[in-house]
């Protein structure tokens, strides 16, 4: 239960209990039926700046936001946010990045807007800190019971493999 080890030790055992039983995979599936249409890095883009636009409009733009297939695999996580920082001329500018693990290529949109706020709001916080957590929550209003939703549905895909959304 390695996605859920900072929540209670009730939550985790009502968690391996639904797993045991082969329910938690329908749960999910009964609160999240369907799997979003976004295939694409570029459609990916586009949402993600959409988001951006809407609760970021001052923050610094994007260059690029992406779909990572070795993300989950490499660095045990399931988005990340970079600045790579360039010299031209005499100025520096600076490129700011997002990829989210292609785990989420096939799940509930909620998932991947869960993801794609969490690293937009380490445009404006770096530290998993309160205000980080209360700008994710103004983003997405039911942030932490998604983020437990995610956990629960990467538990379920470490146990069995993924769930076929509709």
């Amino acid at each position: 239960m390695k996605y859920l080890s900072a929540y209670p030790e009730t939550l985790q055992s009502q968690a391996q209990t639904l797993l045991e039983q082969g329910r938690l995979g329908e749960l999910l599936q009964r609160k999240y039926p369907g799997a979003h249409t976004i295939r694409t890095d570029r459609a990916l883009f586009d949402h993600v700046q959409a988001l951006k636009a809407r609760y970021l409009r001052t923050a610094e733009p994007l260059s690029k936001v992406c779909f990572d297939s070795k993300l989950h695999v490499i660095h045990h996580a399931l988005g990340t946010h970079t600045t790579i920082s360039r010299v031209q001329g005499n100025q520096l500018k600076a490129k700011r990045e997002i990829r989210i693990a292609t785990v989420f290529k096939e799940v509930p949109l909620d998932f991947l807007n869960m993801i794609a706020v969490h690293e937009l709001a380490h445009i404006r916080h770096t530290a998993h800190d309160k205000a980080f957590y209360q700008l994710c929550h103004h983003m997405l209003p039911d942030y932490h019971q998604v983020e437990l939703d995610v956990r629960l549905y990467l538990t379920l895909l470490e146990a069995s493999g993924p769930l076929a959304w509709d």
